[in-house]
């Protein structure tokens, strides 16, 4: 017993001998990374901790809110596990209304959604626009129908019409990363766009085989920027606008498609279903969206017959591109899920979220946020609510997967954010958990983020 006792004792100590070293390591890295020049008028953050035991190893600011970025997916992410469940996926239904006979519905065909964000999305086999067209084109075919004397009908109203969380801003809105969000998504609620430069200074023209929805508006302002310049362009919408403007430069020697944000990513899949079934041979007359109907006072009703259900990748499968890929759209989409017994509303997705982890030991008034993605500039959060969040998920039956969803940076299992002069990591590195933040930093994010992994490296 007492051999077993000293094996113990010498255990313990080298523990904390160990926990010792590597938070001297720590300090002694981050005082030389303070001192850096990019951070003279920076706020820095940074907390570590024992993945296991959650025993802090270091710490400084961890309770200054800053913004997070891009960390946020972490929090957002393990909120939608434990309260929609790993298993959780969105459905969307095809309906039709009327009467059916001979083959001719006098009636119209209805999409019902609950904000599935992959519908039409090329990140999964099943979900990629052909494949979704071809299920609801089997279903309508199987019942018979040739003629719909009706229209294609997206339900986008049955949401609020505030599709954007508040605190993003204008220049980012009209771009694929500011897509909005809606009940019945499509193709990521994105559109893609080609270009042809001339010479520097001079105009940026649409390629002849550049598609664009006939609902759009391309009003075109590019000019053609100098070799090496890159692609600066950016796009300007706003929710259900009918004008997307594009500003900036497109270099000479360029050679890259953009993607911009749909403004009514309902209407696009209504246009895309009604043009499917014509060139199927099912005569149909248009296409709309209930938003649209209630906006021009026309009465409808959206009850029907299921003609088919379309349901999307499990959760745990959607937060893996969430995270690797940093897909705003499908944190919003999951915020509102979260509300769903209160509407759908992502000010009510924000409140479940913080009363979920309210009741969990974390103050609500250190997730100071707006969205669930973490691109407005106006969030704040504390680095230490973050490592409760990441220490909690690791005790969970999704823990697996969503590691797995964590990209890899510097040999560490992690998730970035970058916005406007913040750049910040989250995640986990052998025992330890750790999420560091910095704020208005100057000069390059290139060089910025290798000495952050400089400083990371203390935990190697």
């Amino acid at each position: 017993m007492k051999k077993i006792f000293a094996i113990l004792c010498l255990s313990l100590l080298s523990n904390i001998s160990s926990a010792q070293a590597i938070s001297d390591k720590i300090k002694a890295a981050y005082n030389i990374f303070t001192k850096d020049s990019q951070l003279k008028y920076a706020t820095t953050s940074l907390i570590v901790t024992d993945k296991v035991t959650g025993k802090v190893l270091f710490a400084h600011n961890e309770n200054v809110g800053l913004a997070p970025a891009s960390t946020l997916k972490t929090v957002t992410s393990a909120t939608a596990l434990a309260i929609l469940g790993e298993d959780y996926q969105f459905k969307t239904e095809i309906l039709y209304t009327g009467n059916l006979s001979g083959g001719i519905l006098n009636g119209n065909i209805l999409v019902k959604g609950n904000g599935d964000p992959s519908l039409g999305s090329n990140r999964f086999p099943e979900t990629k626009k052909e494949t979704i067209l071809n299920q609801v084109l089997s279903a309508v075919k199987a019942l018979g129908i040739n003629r719909i004397n009706g229209d294609v009908i997206v339900d986008n109203a049955v949401w609020d019409s505030q599709n954007l969380p508040e605190g993003w801003v204008w220049q980012d809105m009209g771009n694929y990363y500011g897509a909005g969000t809606s009940a019945v998504c499509w193709g990521e609620n994105e559109f893609e766009l080609k270009f042809k430069p001339s010479v520097p200074g001079g105009k940026v023209e649409l390629t002849e085989d550049a598609f664009v929805y006939p609902f759009l508006k391309i009003i075109n302002e590019l000019e053609t920027g100098a070799a090496g310049t890159g692609d600066k362009v950016y796009g300007y919408s706003a929710p259900y606008a009918q004008e997307v403007y594009l500003r900036g430069s497109y270099a000479v020697n360029l050679k890259k498609a953009i993607r911009f944000s749909l403004p009514d990513p309902a209407l696009a899949m209504a246009y895309e279903l009604n043009n499917a079934l014509r060139k199927n041979n099912v005569a149909i007359n248009g296409y709309t969206t209930t938003r649209n109907l209630k906006k021009e006072n026309q009465k409808y009703t959206f009850e029907g017959k299921n003609i088919t259900t379309i349901y999307s990748p499990k959760l745990i499968d959607l937060v893996y591109p969430f995270n690797q890929n940093s897909l705003n759209l499908y944190g919003e989409q999951m915020l509102r899920a979260m509300a769903a017994k209160d509407g759908n509303t992502i000010k009510d997705g924000l409140n479940v979220l913080k009363d979920f982890w309210g009741k969990r030991d974390i103050d609500k008034n250190t997730l100071n946020i707006g969205d669930g993605s973490g691109l407005s500039p106006a969030n704040r959060v504390t680095a230490a609510s973050m490592i409760k969040v990441l220490l909690w998920a690791t005790q969970q039956s999704w823990y697996n997967g969503f590691l797995a969803s964590l990209p890899l940076y510097n040999d560490m299992k992690m998730k970035s954010g970058t916005i406007g002069d913040v750049l910040a990591y989250s995640g986990y590195h052998k025992n330890y958990c750790f999420t560091i933040m910095v704020n208005n930093y100057n000069g390059t994010t290139s060089s910025m983020r290798q000495k952050m992994f400089t400083l990371l490296n203390s935990l190697k």
